[in-house]
């Protein structure tokens, strides 16, 4: 259900400032780093960008239906690897590629669906988390996939007409726009009798059924759209890097999502976005002068907790809101 600290029914909301500020900084990012010429941080971008998209489809299960998941990072792995592996084997093509790995997530969201979402709370997040840990296990002692090694050598990628992956301005812009594409797919699901009832399962399970809906069939959609999101967001990592590894599937990048998620606001859709920027961009600063930048991100996440419990843009937002509405209360007072 909506916040009413940080939604207006007659004003401008605070969450569609943070989502204006965030797109817009982001094509202001890349017209500064085209008039610089710099490739590495476009890449670094792309990454956040990327790994946004995993947060995302966290979000929508911690945030929106009250579920945690542990091991999300299977479903962007899968998509990162059945992505390579079109794009490598069979045909070097964007649209392709992105077809089959949404098609694969969905059936492989349904079938983790139906097994996970039996459980509740720590139950469901260790089932996920072990659910990831044997496929990745599988994965890494498959010699056919390249084992500990990975795939290599994916090819660049045509997008569109003038644009492929290899480009680092063309390629962020794609991820910005498919990202886009998300938020914006999630913030309308939310508004739909749907996403009200994904809301009412997080606030009380056991009420809904006497509004004549049953949970379990609204959880394993929310589920199989969580895995959807997660894979073609992953499905985007082997055309940036040209290679795929079983370490995407691992804890680490499950846990880093969900820390992307707390620190930049739970249930808010546009936290988890700036959070794994902010968090992306962090890790590489710290990581160029330590190897311990794990040390200073676990710090962060402590102190995020502990100040800031609904996160940065939980915080921020309230406040912003409540400027708006004040703003709108004196033009309607002129």
């Amino acid at each position: 259900m909506p916040d009413p600290h940080i939604s207006s029914p007659r004003g401008l909301s605070a969450l569609r400032v943070f989502t204006y500020l965030f797109f817009l900084g982001a094509l202001g990012f890349a017209v500064l780093a085209k008039w610089m010429g710099d490739v590495f941080f476009l890449r670094l971008a792309t990454e956040a960008l990327i790994f946004g998209g995993l947060a995302l489809s966290v979000d929508l299960l911690l945030g929106r239906v009250g579920l945690l998941p542990l091991g999300q990072a299977l479903f962007f792995g899968l998509g990162a690897y059945v992505s390579a592996l079109v794009l490598k084997e069979w045909s070097a093509s964007f649209w392709l590629s992105m077809g089959i790995t949404l098609f694969v997530c969905a059936i492989a969201g349904l079938i983790g669906g139906v097994i996970a979402i039996r459980a509740k709370g720590v139950y469901f997040a260790l089932i996920s988390f072990g659910l990831a840990q044997v496929i990745s296990k599988i994965v890494f002692n498959t010699r056919e996939l390249g084992a500990s090694d990975g795939i290599i050598g994916v090819p660049a990628v045509a997008v569109v007409p003038g644009v492929d992956s290899g480009d680092p301005l063309g390629f962020f812009l794609v991820t910005l726009v498919i990202i886009l594409g998300l938020y914006v797919g999630l913030r309308y699901l939310m508004e739909t009798p749907m996403g009200r009832q994904l809301s009412a399962i997080r606030v009380n399970e056991y009420r809904v059924p006497f509004l004549g809906f049953d949970p379990w069939r609204f959880k394993l959609m929310a589920f199989v759209g969580a895995a959807c999101i997660a894979g073609v967001s992953g499905a985007l990592y082997p055309m940036l890097r040209g290679f795929v590894s079983p370490e995407l599937m691992f804890f680490q990048v499950s846990g880093n999502a969900v820390i992307n998620v707390i620190v930049g606001g739970t249930g808010t859709l546009i936290g988890p976005l700036y959070g794994s920027v902010l968090l992306t961009g962090l890790r590489s600063v710290v990581g160029s002068f330590t190897a311990h930048h794990q040390i200073v991100i676990g710090l962060l996440f402590v102190l995020v907790v502990i100040l800031f419990p609904r996160g940065l843009v939980g915080y921020l937002a309230p406040l912003l809101q409540s400027r708006l509405n004040r703003v709108t209360r004196n033009r309607g007072e002129l």
